[in-house]
């Protein structure tokens, strides 16, 4: 008699998208680590824009201008 162990292929690591928050597939994903060429492209946009900084108290070098 052979006991019989349920198959337990492990599930696909999932992740939520940084633009949209969609749970997204990582394996053999070509725009990872977002969704899709659209939040891609959305994201690309934001940053070229300069929407992501950094707070800081002041500008460095404003003094010496």
């Amino acid at each position: 008699m052979t006991e019989s162990t349920p198959s337990s292929s492990p599930s696909p690591k999932t992740y939520p998208c940084p633009r949209c928050g969609t749970q997204t597939l990582w394996q053999d994903n070509k725009y990872k680590p977002f969704c899709s060429h659209r939040c891609k492209l959305i994201d690309l946009g934001a940053w070229a824009n300069e929407d992501y900084t950094l707070p800081s108290e002041s500008t460095p070098f404003s003094d010496e201008l």
